[in-house]
């Protein structure tokens, strides 16, 4: 009875039934050939096979069905498990359900194959709760269930995301011996969990496997391998990988080498990737679609969509077809350098190829034209994908909404909202609130933005941190100080903590008013609240007190930014030197400045148009200017060689102009 304790007895599926079947069809458009075929080939099980797997047609097969239950005596249990199966594997889910009640209906013979059809239909149909019902009932008419069955169950609670559930069902499994999980059941168990990210226990049941004696096979290791890179622990995930050869004699497969090279990528290593995808043409394993794509993808995500092109021209000399996953990153790519006339290109090349355009492909495009800010050409694509068939999608709403408000025609921005919350099946989203809160502060319309978010009622939006700083930062940038204070003042009403940009907002808001003993008060508050200050709040503030001339402090905060590694931007710097160069500030601190300019990355690349304010202190600061002008240069070349700017100097950003905090 141990089983009765893992399945719900209290989940009941109905399976009695009439002979009668809705889903027949009359008998004039039935195959004549496959029942004659049937019917000859009755003394043959190898004959009734070869008739099963001649249904291609669901008519065909509800036919042979009736055929069959009319027959007497009636076929083995295998010729219904065989025709049943024909049926799942047209992926007609609910008719191979309905079938199974009939033939229970009518005492047709079934075995425990036939159960598990029926439970993997269940678990394809989000149905899973059924799937448990069918074991229960089997498990009533003595069929012993086997791991298969139990394989489907898990497999189907992690397809509705139920992965605690699967995960209690799999130790109970173990616990009560009901059956000894393999390779199947273990890969599967690992999937649920690398599908929410639990790479730990995923790589402890991957130990637990090897200590059972279960031997892990390459799909094993893929799917873990594929979530490490995924978190962006390609090292770890680079471990499992020379485990997997080395220690377990496991071969590598394309998927193997595709989830590593994305995850190196992604990362920016390409050095590490080129390597990677040698060493699998080494291996003689050839890369597919997906592993072309996946070089496509991360060149244009890395702003490098001529080298990406190069990447798909390869791919058509080798043979390999690119889909409309290749080209749609093709025009996400260009689009994001600006170049509309490129991807416009692609986005044509699309049908010569005998593709058609879809939601991503318009909506990549739409982003495109919006960020160039040609709104013209935005909404008329915006138009042409409900002429083609086509319903928008949030996606679609939130990147037109954004180019509406950046060229300030704000009152169909406006119209275009109220269409999202009047339509039927779209509804905004905590970014379509946020877009039209930030583009109406942009605009300078902080009332009406206001407005439209007490409009929104006590529910989660108005108690969302990041909507209140857009309308505390729209507030303060448009000069309203009092309404700044008041909204910030209101989290602690509505039982929200201010985060590090919040704080970051109001002490600039505090030193572009002059207010900096409020702005320091401030800067004060946060370690105790636990938010400490970051290099932006360290930043804003130095500005401040810069701007309204309060020098006392400026020493004791660049020691601070110093002892916790933090590196002064472009702004401060400018200001800093503007001070040391008009004697306001001792020439002393240099050297300390010095120290806090960034020696590498991003932030390092856009200083050197802003230092040369500070060249007529070169000789006074000896050496130090020196070398920091020619490590900022050459880290300005690598960046730009790295990632292949235009020649607009549009950078690479991913993000909207309006939610890009959101994150």
């Amino acid at each position: 009875m141990k089983i009765m304790k893992v399945v719900s007895s209290s989940l009941t599926i109905p399976f009695r039934g009439t002979l009668k079947n809705p889903f027949l069809l009359s008998q004039k458009s039935a195959s004549g050939i496959l029942l004659a075929s049937f019917h000859s080939d009755s003394a043959s099980n190898h004959g009734h096979l070869s008739v099963f797997h001649k249904i291609t047609k669901l008519d065909d097969a509800l036919q042979l069905f009736d055929e069959m239950t009319q027959t007497q005596p009636m076929p083995s249990v295998v010729k219904f498990t065989q025709l049943l199966q024909a049926v799942t594997k047209m992926k007609h889910y609910s008719c191979s359900i309905h079938l199974f009640k009939q033939m229970l209906a009518i005492g047709a013979p079934v075995n425990l194959y036939t159960f598990n059809i029926v439970i993997k239909c269940c678990c394809q149909m989000s149905c899973t709760r059924d799937g448990f019902a069918v074991v229960a009932y089997g498990f009533r008419r003595g069929v012993v269930h086997n791991v298969y069955t139990f394989s489907t169950l898990l497999n189907g609670l992690i397809l509705e995301d139920r992965i605690l559930e699967a995960e209690r069902l799999f130790k109970k499994l173990i616990k009560q011996k009901l059956c000894e999980p393999n390779v199947v059941m273990y890969t599967t168990m690992i999937k649920g969990l690398c599908k929410v990210g639990i790479n730990d226990t995923a790589i402890a049941l991957l130990r637990l496997m090897n200590k059972r004696g279960c031997k892990p096979n390459v799909m094993t290791y893929n799917t873990i391998i594929d979530s490490l890179c995924k978190d962006e622990m390609v090292d770890d995930a680079l471990k499992l990988f020379n485990e997997m050869i080395f220690h377990k004699g496991i071969v590598p497969d394309v998927v193997t080498y595709s989830s590593l090279i994305r995850g190196l990528c992604y990362l920016s290593r390409w050095d590490d990737a080129v390597k990677m995808l040698r060493e699998m043409e080494d291996e003689g394993i050839s890369p597919n679609v997906i592993t072309y794509n996946i070089l496509v993808d991360s060149l244009c995500k890395e702003g490098m969509a001529e080298d990406a092109q190069t990447v798909l021209s390869i791919m058509v000399e080798r043979g390999k077809v690119p889909d409309l996953v290749t080209y749609n990153s093709l025009i996400d790519g260009y689009c994001l350098r600006g170049e509309m006339e490129k991807a416009k290109e692609i986005f044509d090349l699309i049908r010569m190829r005998g593709l058609v355009p879809n939601l991503v492909s318009y909506n990549s495009l739409l982003n495109g034209y919006c960020k160039k800010l040609q709104i013209d050409e935005a909404l008329h694509l915006f138009h042409e994908i409900t002429e083609n068939g086509m319903n928008h999608n949030v996606v679609t709403y939130n990147t037109l909404l954004q180019g509406l408000f950046r060229v300030g025609r704000c009152k169909d921005a406006r119209e275009l909202f109220n269409e999202i919350r009047a339509h039927n099946q779209i509804s905004p989203d905590a970014v379509t609130y946020a877009i039209v809160l930030e583009g109406l502060c942009y605009n300078h319309r902080v009332d009406e933005a206001l407005s439209l978010f007490r409009m929104i009622g006590e529910n989660k939006l108005n108690s969302d941190i990041v909507l209140y700083n857009i309308l505390v930062n729209g507030a303060s940038k448009c000069g309203k100080l009092d309404t700044a204070k008041a909204l910030f003042n209101e989290l602690s009403i509505k039982g929200l903590n201010p985060n590090v940009w919040t704080y970051n907002v109001m002490i600039g808001c505090f030193g572009r008013e002059g207010l900096m003993r409020e702005a320091q008060r401030l800067f004060l508050q946060m370690e105790g609240r636990g938010c400490p200050p970051n290099r932006v709040t360290y930043n804003v503030l130095l500005q401040g007190l810069l701007k309204n001339k309060h020098f006392d402090t400026i020493e004791m905060l660049l020691q601070k930014m110093d002892e916790q590694s933090f590196s002064v931007d472009a702004s401060t710097f400018s200001m800093l030197i503007d001070h040391i160069s008009s004697g306001s500030l001792d020439d002393s601190l240099l050297k300390l400045i010095g120290k806090l300019v960034p020696k590498e990355g991003k932030e390092a690349a856009f200083l050197p148009s802003r230092y040369v304010k500070g060249m007529l202190l070169v000789k006074q600061s000896g050496s130090i200017f020196e070398n920091y002008r020619n490590c900022i240069r050459n880290q300005f070349l690598v960046h730009i060689a790295k990632l292949r700017y235009d020649r607009q100097g549009v950078p690479n950003r991913r993000d909207p102009p309006f939610v890009k905090h959101a994150k």
